[in-house]
């Protein structure tokens, strides 16, 4: 058997072993610069549109011999996880729930990918006893969806997601770089084409565009971040806790596709869809016991707090103003009380504009002054009206 032969084969038996290693899906890519991924980010940068959540250096970003000392090529993976909650709780006035995005309802899928990729590295050891890999998952410097693309995964969609023809894009990505030359896979030749739903389905267009994305605008990006957001955002952001799936959940090629074969990504419903009110006063620990093992607790819990007080506002629950009132009078997170103002002046009636006014007498703090004249003055406008 020639060399060439033997990664082929090496190649077909670790795709053949896949599903027994946990992993829905595996591609090779070559190891050549990402050259016209380095263009986009650039443009990308040039526009403000990073999150600040990125490796900053782009040439990290977009050359694997940076990173690992003689590369041959790519393994990508994906795993598939589930779009929807069996028989989830109701949200109802007086008991009135937020939501997590899919990515954060089971065990932390960065965790989960490590677990796959560790698996698959030993498989690999097993036979190739010579390997060496480097393993990333999302925080990585390489780009998973430009791997994933290159590796024949998935096509990159107008949502930025990448779509798998077996899976939608309902899947997570990680990657190893490694000294075994495995021959590359083609890419896939689908693509969005014409379709244009998840632009239009964005509710802040931070779709500016397919396959360009506006991140400071995506409410996936903004529900993570930690200060005090817009009053155009908030009211967009709606119950969401943590990320957004707006445009995954209007991809056709995501219709009807629910995945429910890994066992450490299914959904608890009650941390999927938490009750919004005894978010406001939940303690570091509890929060560490409860969200700690997903996804979403990387930020920490005020964000998710903050959010939950924006979900509230949007909801204009009256039964919300005494736990509002509360964060407003108690909370040392001026964050969470300029919120909670907000909050207070979506949902109006004289309880809340007497708590906004009475805060206002004690306030101190610059961001939260401003809040409170901003929802008084609303409130007053309205009852003026």
């Amino acid at each position: 058997m020639d060399i060439q032969t033997t990664w082929d084969k090496l190649k077909t038996d670790m795709k053949a072993a896949a599903a027994e290693l946990g992993i829905d899906k595996i591609g090779i890519a070559s190891v050549e610069p990402f050259t016209e991924l380095k263009q986009r980010l650039l443009r990308h940068r040039e526009l403000g549109y990073e999150s600040g959540f990125e490796e900053p250096d782009l040439n990290k970003r977009t050359e694997p011999a940076l990173l690992f000392d003689n590369p041959q090529s790519i393994i990508a993976i994906a795993i598939a996880y589930p779009s929807k909650l069996q028989d989830p709780p109701k949200s109802e006035p007086g008991a009135r729930r937020g939501i997590l995005a899919r990515s954060a309802w089971g065990e932390d899928y960065h965790t989960v990918l490590r677990d796959r990729l560790a698996r698959l590295e030993a498989w690999l050891i097993e036979r190739v006893p010579s390997c060496r890999v480097l393993s990333m998952v999302d925080t990585g410097a390489l780009s998973d969806r430009a791997v994933a693309q290159r590796a024949g995964i998935g096509w990159s969609g107008s949502n930025c997601a990448i779509i798998t023809p077996e899976w939608g894009s309902w899947v997570y990505l990680g990657e190893m770089i490694t000294n075994l030359p495995l021959p590359p896979d083609k890419p896939v030749t689908e693509s969005c084409g014409e379709c244009t739903a998840c632009i239009d389905a964005c509710p802040t267009d931070a779709l500016v565009a397919p396959g360009q994305l506006n991140s400071q605008r995506c409410i996936s990006f903004v529900t993570q971040t930690k200060g005090v957001v817009t009053d155009e955002l908030m009211r967009k952001i709606g119950n969401r806790l943590y990320g957004c799936d707006t445009c995954q959940v209007v991809c056709p090629e995501n219709k009807g596709k629910n995945w429910t074969h890994q066992p450490e990504l299914q959904p608890d419903n009650e941390k999927a869809k938490p009750l919004l009110v005894p978010l406001l006063t939940i303690g570091n620990r509890a929060f560490k016991d409860i969200y700690g093992s997903t996804s979403s607790a990387w930020r920490g819990r005020k964000p998710i707090q903050r959010n939950a007080i924006i979900a509230l506002g949007n909801f204009k629950d009256a039964s919300a103003i005494p736990a509002l009132t509360g964060v407003l009078r108690e909370d040392p997170r001026f964050e969470l009380r300029a919120t909670a103002a907000w909050s207070l002046g979506r949902i109006g009636g004289d309880t809340a504009l007497a708590a906004l006014e009475q805060a206002l007498a004690s306030e101190r703090d610059a961001v939260v002054q401003e809040a409170l004249h901003t929802a008084l003055s609303s409130l007053n406008a309205a009852e003026s009206r």
